[in-house]
């Protein structure tokens, strides 16, 4: 019997992934594609995270042009462009754009990409508590339909979007902007059927301008300045990122809930609207919603560095840079109305250091996604799901060299991280 095989019998693994978003897919593919046993924890039904679980899309800007040949540079490569060509090849992305994608190919492509890796998926799997021993986790406990299994790994990634694993194993983590602790704000997304695209298109300025006007008048309750709606990859369906539930923690379950509650609300007044007012939808129905409410932000790592607005705006290239990143300091206002924006200018962009993947202190945990150490500023530009990806695939590949050569996290060679990124394909 395989090494592999008598490890999963008695629940051992190189490295264990808590979370299957893009950030823990793309970690979990990484280090086993560097022959690492691994195994990656979903606690819902399927890979893809917001993607899937939330109807987020499409997938943000992740490139800059350069000024002088007009090049299109993209800054988010190696997995990630490796998921969006497999998308391709399925029909899973709009024939004239590539950020629009279908979840429903994601899902399946991720799956491929995973298990053809040697990744092994546990679904509908919560870790639960770890034991940690000097700021190295020896184990976690999960909760599933058969009951509760204590899992054994050398290294681990924080892949959560929320931070749990490393709040469970007792690091240190920031919650929201400085001068009230507020988050931004959540959204559950939601897509309507049967609508009159070509006239979309052309009253699209109008529909703003008459939700405008009833918010003026209160007849609608949500706090958002408008209505963002994208096309899809499906005839006669819009998306609709356009819900806004300010004021409550996403780390607090009983705020959750509320969050939930009043999305749902939201999605309805706004699709009353769109029905009774605008022609475009006279014949639209309400499709579907995401199965859980998209979360922004929520906990951020205090990792071994903080990156902050300032050095993302000076377009930092720091030595330990292991991702680039160059879209806009994206602020929904966490208390109401309002969305603020910074755009960098053509052939800008900074990269985040490994530092931030590191919980100060920790031995043997990388964080991944949006729940690395950052400012709320900093965050906010970070936090899209194409560099979620290569900050996923960094810290998978990083935790590989580690259990190589049996090394703490924060003492790996770094130059050596950085050549086998660009020799994926990534962008340093």
């Amino acid at each position: 019997m395989r090494t592999e095989d008598v490890n999963r019998m008695i629940n051992k693994y190189d490295i264990i992934v808590a979370g299957g978003g893009l950030s823990g897919v793309c970690a979990a593919i990484s280090a086993s594609r560097m022959g690492k046993n691994v195994c990656l924890i979903e606690k819902h039904n399927c890979l893809g995270g917001a993607a899937s679980h939330s109807l987020v899309m499409p997938f943000m800007p992740y490139w800059t042009t350069d000024p002088k040949t007009k090049e299109k540079i993209e800054l988010s490569r190696g997995l990630f462009k490796e998921i969006i060509n497999s998308l391709e090849k399925i029909g899973g992305v709009h024939p004239s754009w590539r950020e629009c994608f279908n979840e429903e190919a994601l899902k399946l492509v991720l799956n491929r990409m995973a298990t053809e890796s040697g990744v092994h998926i546990l679904f509908q799997a919560q870790i639960i508590s770890a034991e940690v021993e000097k700021k190295s986790i020896k184990s976690v406990k999960i909760n599933h339909v058969g009951g509760q299994n204590t899992l054994f790994a050398d290294y681990f990634v924080d892949a959560t979007g929320d931070g749990s694993l490393c709040q469970m194993a007792g690091f240190e983590f920031m919650l929201g902007r400085v001068k009230d602790g507020l988050c931004q704000p959540m959204t559950l997304s939601f897509r309507l059927a049967n609508v009159n695209i070509p006239l979309f298109e052309k009253t699209h300025k109008q529909m703003n301008e008459l939700y405008k006007k009833f918010k003026r008048e209160n007849k609608i309750k949500n706090p958002r300045e408008n209505i963002l709606a994208f096309k899809t990859t499906h005839d006669g369906i819009l998306h609709f990122n356009a819900t806004r539930v300010v004021n409550l923690n996403p780390t607090d379950v009983e705020d959750l809930t509320v969050a939930e509650l009043m999305g749902r609300e939201q999605v309805y007044e706004l699709y009353s609207f769109l029905k009774e007012n605008i022609e475009a939808f006279k014949n639209a129905t309400l499709l579907s919603t995401g199965m859980q409410i998209g979360v922004r932000e929520s906990r951020r790592i205090v990792g071994e560095h903080i990156l902050t607005e300032e050095e993302i705006v000076a377009a930092t290239k720091f030595e330990d840079g292991i991702a680039a990143c160059n879209y806009d300091i994206d602020i929904h206002n966490p208390s109401g109305e309002g969305t603020s924006h910074y755009y960098f200018k053509d052939g800008e962009y900074y990269t985040v250091p490994y530092r931030c993947l590191i919980p100060a202190g920790a031995k043997n945990i990388l964080v991944a996604g949006r729940c690395i150490s950052a400012t709320h500023e900093a965050q906010a530009s970070l936090r899209t799901m194409p560099t979620c990806a290569t900050l996923g695939q960094a810290a998978g590949t990083a935790l590989a060299l580690a259990h190589t050569g049996r090394e703490a996290v924060g003492e790996i060679d770094i130059k050596e991280l950085q050549r086998i990124l660009v020799s994926k394909g990534a962008f340093l």
